[in-house]
């Protein structure tokens, strides 16, 4: 709980940071993360943790977002002729464009983002890997600066060098700026 606290207060603190800076306009969002994985050849994982980003706009409907997100959980692996439970924590560093548009309170949005994943287990140990994000979602407006955002992305990763095929939901508050 200490380290989303400590996240929120950064993101928070970058807000009023990127507000003096160009762009000048954009959002910084912070919320719950459902994440569905197959880092396993068994089954899929259901991760639970948290997501934020910030997007800087450069124009009135185009934006450049950075997104860091953490999820936490278990999976079975197999392990011989048996299976090994262990606990699963996975982190994505991902930056690339968002468009968006504003419909009267809403502001639908799609993202096509890259960068890197990281996934470490108790078992056996972590990895590095590329990571790509395509999805978008809906911030519904609740006042002048803030809104609740509901979002969906495909992740894709290739950890121990097989591919994973992600699913991400979150939900959570955008502050607008």
């Amino acid at each position: 709980m200490r380290r989303i606290s400590y996240v929120f207060i950064a993101f928070a603190v970058l807000a009023l940071a990127a507000h003096a800076q160009v762009p000048t306009s954009g959002n910084v969002y912070f919320g719950y993360s459902y994440y569905n994985t197959n880092l396993s050849s068994i089954d899929r994982a259901n991760l639970n943790g948290w997501t934020g980003s910030l997007e800087g706009k450069v124009f009135p409907w185009v934006g450049i977002v950075a997104d860091i997100s953490g999820q936490y959980g278990s999976q079975n692996f197999p392990s011989g002729l048996r299976q090994i439970n262990t606990d699963v924590s996975e982190h994505n560093f991902l930056f690339g464009p968002r468009v968006s548009v504003s419909v009267g309170r809403i502001r639908p949005f799609a993202e096509v983002l890259i960068g890197a994943s990281h996934v470490h287990t108790d078992a056996f140990g972590g990895d590095t890997s590329f990571g790509t994000a395509v999805g978008g979602g809906i911030d519904y407006h609740l006042f002048h600066a803030l809104a609740w955002r509901v979002q969906a992305d495909y992740v894709q990763t290739r950890f121990f060098g097989t591919r994973q095929d992600n699913l991400r939901m979150t939900t959570g508050l955008a502050f607008h700026f």
